[in-house]
C-alpha cells in the first residue's frame, strides 16, 4: 500500500479522494496548497503526489517545479482544464500522469496502481553497466545510470521521457507501434489518451536537438528509433 499527498484547495476533491485511497488501504496525507505540499515533501517521503494546478499561495506548476528539485516521486496533476499545453508544460516538469477534473474516484485509484506498476518495473529492468553511444559518442547513454548526453552536454529528461527513450534505444531499427509503446513504456492498465505518446516523442525530439532525426515517425503505425549506418 502506498503513502499518498493529495494537494488540492478543495476540501471536498481531497475528502472524495482519501475516502477511495484509504478504502483500498492507502494512507494519505492531505495539503490545500502548493507551499503546504512543498513543506511536506521536504520533511516527509511519499509513495506518489496527487496535485491539483489551480491553486493560492503556489499554483501545481510551480510546486511540481520545487518538488523536483529535490525529489522524484510519481507524480499525478489534476486541472479543469484539458489543453495540450497544460499537459505538455506538465510533463516538461516530470510529471508522471495528467488527469482532467471532473474525474471517476475510481478511475484515479487505478491511475496510481498504473503509475506505481510503471515505477517498479522501471526500477526492475535497470541493466548494469550497458552504455550506448551513437554517431560517434555525440549522442551517449548511460542505461545504468539514467543519464543522457548530447554533444558532451548532460541533458534532462522527465522519468517518463528517460523510459521512452531507453525503450526505443534498446528496440532501435524496429518498428514499434503506438499501441507496443503505449503498453510497455505506459503499462498495459494505462487509462491515458494515445496522444500522451506523442506528445512525449514531440518532448524528447526537442531534448536530443540535432538527433532528434533518429526517431522517425511512421505514417498509421508509430516510431522507430533508427540507428545510422
Amino acid at each position: 500500500m502506498y503513502h499518498i499527498l493529495v494537494v488540492d484547495d478543495e476540501v471536498r476533491i481531497r475528502s472524495i479522494v482519501r475516502k477511495y485511497a484509504e478504502f483500498e488501504g492507502h494512507t494519505v496525507t492531505e495539503a490545500g496548497d502548493g507551499m503546504e505540499a512543498v513543506s511536506l515533501c521536504r520533511r516527509e517521503q511519499f509513495d506518489i503526489i496527487i496535485l491539483d494546478i489551480m491553486m493560492p499561495e503556489l499554483d501545481g506548476f510551480s510546486a511540481c517545479r520545487e518538488i523536483r528539485k529535490t525529489s522524484s516521486t510519481p507524480i499525478i496533476m489534476l486541472s479543469a482544464r484539458g489543453e495540450e499545453y497544460d499537459k505538455i508544460n506538465g510533463f516538461e516538469l516530470g510529471i508522471d500522469d495528467y488527469v482532467v477534473k471532473p474525474f471517476s474516484p475510481r478511475e484515479l485509484m487505478l491511475r496510481v496502481e498504473a503509475v506505481m506498476k510503471r515505477v517498479k518495473r522501471a526500477a526492475e529492468q535497470t541493466e548494469k553497466n550497458q552504455i550506448i553511444e551513437l554517431d560517434g559518442g555525440g549522442l551517449r547513454v548511460d542505461l545504468t545510470a539514467r543519464i543522457v548526453y548530447v554533444d558532451g552536454e548532460r541533458v534532462e529528461m522527465s522519468p517518463k521521457e528517460y523510459d521512452l527513450f531507453f525503450y526505443l534505444l534498446r528496440n532501435r531499427n524496429v518498428a514499434l507501434t503506438r499501441e507496443k509503446l503505449i503498453s510497455e513504456v505506459w503499462g498495459y492498465d494505462f487509462f491515458g489518451d494515445i496522444r500522451t505518446l506523442d506528445t512525449h516523442i514531440k518532448l524528447l525530439r526537442k531534448t536530443l536537438g540535432r538527433y532528434s532525426d533518429y526517431i522517425v515517425t511512421l505514417r498509421g503505425v508509430g516510431y522507430r528509433f533508427e540507428e545510422k549506418k
